[in-house]
Order: structure tokens, then sequence, then C-alpha cells
């Protein structure tokens, strides 16, 4: 359960960290709550999953989610640019959450 509550947490790290984008610095009021609200909720669950979870572990995952998520997000949504080295870099991050992943042996 504590792994579900992780990736739930994860993905409102991505939810956040896009409404923080389209917040243009917290003047639109709907997605400055969307980002504080899905902050919150994410942490909350991330808090969960640490009952059970190592912290290294699952502030590593929760991380790695995030950032490979909003890196998705801003090529797929945002136009941002998908180079060699960003695309590796993304691999990267993915194949160390898996290795942490199994190195909980949870």
């Amino acid at each position: 359960m504590a792994w579900i509550l992780l990736l739930a947490a994860g993905v409102l790290e991505i939810v956040w960290a896009f409404s923080m984008k389209i917040s243009q610095g917290f003047t639109r009021p709907g997605a400055s709550l969307v980002t504080i609200l899905a902050m919150l909720a994410s942490f909350g669950l991330l808090s969960i999953s640490m009952k059970t979870l190592p912290l290294g572990t699952a502030y590593t995952v929760w991380t790695g989610i995030g950032a490979v998520g909003a890196f998705i997000v801003g090529i797929v949504v945002l136009g941002e640019p998908l180079t060699v080295v960003r695309g590796l870099a993304a691999v990267l991050i993915v194949a160390g959450l898996i290795l942490m992943k199994f190195s909980n042996g949870a």
C-alpha cells in the first residue's frame, strides 16, 4: 500500500509542478489553488508512505517521479525541447528509481 501512496504522491508532484508553471508566479488564482492543494496532498501521501518505507527510498522515488513526470509534461504539453542529453538524463533517473525500488526488497 505504501508504494501505491508514494506513486500517487509522485503524480501529485507532477500536477503541482505543472500548475505552478501555469500559475505565472501565483498570479492566476485557479492554477495557484491547484498548486497549493496538490502540494499539500502530495506531501501528505508522501508522509504516510514514509511510515513503512525508508526515508531515502521514499524521498528519492517521490522526487524522481516528479522530475521525470514534469520533464515529460514539459515536452508534451509545453513544447519544451527533447534533446539526446535531456532524454538520457531522464532514462538515468528512471533507472535509479527502479534500482531504489528493488533495493528496498518490497
